[in-house]
């Protein structure tokens, strides 16, 4: 099936398929960027592990911990109306299993360019996840994390295709989109590039910049992601007849039922 939308697919902000997403785009733009950097620069592909709580975790729809909590709360429910009958009787053992909620740890990935010579960081890509925007200590990780990086000489890249969550902080005012990617020179700081976009728009394209005055790197990240979708196989498992996850505004819904119906994906 042909890629539907314009730019940036909704149905793949999905919790059950965004891991694979990050991590395959991930990949898809190490290995675009990758031979231009030759032979000065490579380009590492690192790791961020902290650790969320069980109540986060539901909150940014992590599917098995997402499926185990409802299956908690129906035993719970049915547990508390038979409460007064399930407690133990026996005087040597007053005790019953309950269950305790444990901390998740959370793995993702980003990139560094690297110089070969001195192993300096020169720029770092991140592409955001639901825990950077909506985790108490994800979003705390990753917003420390963004501040030495910019209170540093290294540049950043940073790639927001998630519409849930709080924005990662500006200070000028610009109407609220969909997506955003900001580019960072620190040669340039406090000014940044931003390019704000919707779901009805195509991904822009931008390039990634290196040490001052060097020639800067282009990415059409809109093809990187058409690449993805068809090498996953996401059109065999994506139902286009169902809203996606999260729903879209009302606006946009009416917009994607008329897309979807023109290109006979949707009955």
């Amino acid at each position: 099936m042909k890629y539907p939308f314009p730019g940036m697919n909704p149905y793949l902000e999905n919790p059950d398929l965004w891991s694979e997403v990050h991590h395959r785009l991930i990949t898809a733009i190490a290995i675009a960027i990758s031979p231009p950097l030759r032979p000065k620069y490579r380009v590492a592909i690192e790791k961020r592990t902290y650790t969320i709580n069980t109540e986060d975790a539901i909150l940014i729809g992590i599917p098995d911990l997402a499926i185990l909590s409802a299956k908690q709360k129906e035993q719970q429910s049915n547990s508390n109306k038979a409460a007064i009958a399930t407690l133990p009787t026996d005087t040597e053992n007053k005790s019953i299993t309950v269950t305790l909620p444990l901390p998740l740890e959370i793995k993702e990935g980003y990139l560094e360019i690297r110089e070969i010579s001195s192993g300096k960081v020169i720029t770092v890509v991140e592409v955001l996840s639901p825990t950077n925007k909506r985790t108490k200590a994800g979003r705390k990780s990753y917003l420390e994390k963004r501040e030495k990086i910019l209170q540093s000489d290294t540049n950043l890249v940073e790639i927001d295709l998630i519409r849930n969550g709080d924005k990662m902080p500006i200070i000028t005012n610009i109407p609220d989109t969909d997506y955003r990617i900001l580019v960072v020179k620190s040669d340039c700081l406090p000014s940044a590039q931003l390019f704000a976009f919707t779901v009805r728009e195509a991904i822009p394209n931008f390039t990634i910049p290196l040490e001052h005055q060097e020639q800067e790197i282009k990415l059409n990240l809109q093809n990187l992601l058409l690449e993805i979708y068809e090498q996953a196989g996401f059109d065999l498992t994506l139902d286009y007849n169902q809203p996606p996850v999260p729903e879209l505004v009302a606006k946009d819904r009416e917009w994607m039922d008329r897309l979807l119906k023109e290109q006979g994906i949707r009955e």
